[in-house]
């Protein structure tokens, strides 16, 4: 099922060598991420309160109506039973993404702003005439117009992903995408949104326009090809791997058909097999931090994900972690910790494939306004989704390449910006 290889110097330079394309991913501010929270939290508080000023002769499901879009449990990528099935739900809202960078669609181009996400696998971006999509003094979007491009392809399928407080919904258009000036990929599908309501507040104050999903297309909405998938077909990449470098203080980078050896301590890369060519899921030997110990005979599933800022895992264990180190919860199932302590927090340990990769207690939270996030959230998602996501906090600490045809992910200690 799994195995960890050191790259051998002979791949390694033959990868590196690789004609690569880098694009800049932009990072959204610490401070931004905190106030979220904090925003978060008061809406939660008032959802609470007007929970409690409802009539006890109010029904039990208009209760859930009130609270719809608010509660924990629907709120904040925390998944929603949703009846039309599995294919148009995703298990998070980017409500705490941080980094996002440029893609073009069309003939002229015409950029946008996109989350490259591990964590789903289709790209869409909203169009002219776009309902809940910015407003006019702030938040405002750029809009896909396919009247203006010489190279749109009609489709019109319906597009629709269901997310914890709503759906994105639209249709399907075909065109040329282009990845970093140079990687252009004919023909892709994606969706143009009409309505993106489903997002909330998250998506009109976010810094996006949409996303571009880099998992398999085993998860894509109506089976529309990826655009790295595609890229690899169309012999757009040298190799069929993409690596994500995130700056710890400022822009990463994405770099498709290779991987920029600067970027990482050492000569090596150590892989592991994925558990699913789903998303980007692997599995973890044992979880340790503080007083928690996390080791198990059944697998423990985990994402790798580049659209979540934060690390979640089950609620029970997560709320075991934050009890070790101190932390608080809130009513949206974050946590924070005290200011003053954050230089004595234990380091956190995940061991995957017999290797131990440490992230330091300092890194495990975010701060700004005299706030500390503790950067773990309690999430419990329904069999088949991953038991633990590792997201951006775990990836500033690694260089992290995924090769797609290998189905590996490979791990390396990652540099420093200075």
């Amino acid at each position: 099922m799994k195995f960890v290889a050191a790259a051998t110097f002979l791949l390694s330079n033959a990868l590196a060598a690789s004609a690569v394309t880098t694009v800049r991913l932009h990072k959204r501010p610490d401070e931004e991420l905190v106030i979220a929270h904090l925003e978060r939290e008061r809406n939660a508080l008032q959802a609470v309160v007007a929970m409690n000023q409802v009539s006890d002769t109010v029904g039990e499901a208009s209760q859930r109506a009130l609270l719809r879009g608010s509660s924990p449990e629907g709120a904040l990528g925390h998944p929603a039973k949703v009846a039309d099935g599995p294919e148009n739900e995703i298990i998070k809202d980017y409500a705490n993404a941080q980094y996002y960078g440029t893609v073009s669609i069309g003939s002229p181009p015409q950029s946008f702003q996109v989350i490259f996400d591990t964590g789903s696998s289709n790209l869409w971006v909203p169009k002219v005439g776009c309902s809940h999509c910015g407003y006019p003094f702030f938040g405002k979007k750029n809009k896909y117009n396919h009247d203006q491009s010489t190279t749109y392809a009609e489709d019109g399928k319906d597009f629709e992903i269901m997310y914890g407080s709503g759906s994105v919904s639209g249709y399907f258009s075909a065109d040329d995408v282009v990845l970093a000036d140079d990687i252009v990929v004919n023909g892709q599908r994606f969706g143009e949104i009409q309505d993106a309501g489903g997002l909330g507040v998250a998506y009109a104050l976010g810094k996006f326009d949409g996303i571009l999903g880099l998992g398999f297309t085993s998860i894509s909405i109506d089976g529309a090809k990826t655009v790295f998938e595609n890229a690899i077909a169309q012999n757009k990449v040298d190799q069929p791997i993409f690596s994500f470098y995130l700056g710890d203080n400022g822009p990463g980078e994405l770099t498709f058909g290779g991987y920029d050896p600067n970027k990482f301590e050492g000569d090596d890369l150590n892989y592991v097999h994925l558990d699913a060519a789903t998303y980007w899921q692997i599995t973890l030997d044992k979880v340790d931090v503080g007083s928690f110990h996390k080791e198990s005979d059944e697998p423990i599933t985990a994402i790798v994900d580049s659209g979540t800022s934060l690390m979640t895992g089950p609620k029970a264990d997560v709320a075991k972690i934050a009890a070790s180190i101190g932390a608080t919860a809130n009513f949206v199932g974050e946590y924070t910790v005290d200011c003053s302590k954050v230089d004595d927090l234990p380091d956190l340990t995940f061991t995957i494939g017999g290797k131990d990769y440490t992230i330091p207690g300092p890194k495990l939270v975010i701060q700004a306004q005299g706030t500390c996030l503790f950067a773990f959230m309690g999430m419990d998602f329904p069999a088949p989704g991953p038991q633990w996501i590792l997201g951006d906090v775990f990836m500033r600490e690694y260089y992290t390449v995924f090769n797609y045809v290998d189905q590996t992910i490979g791990f390396a200690p990652a540099k420093k910006s200075a």
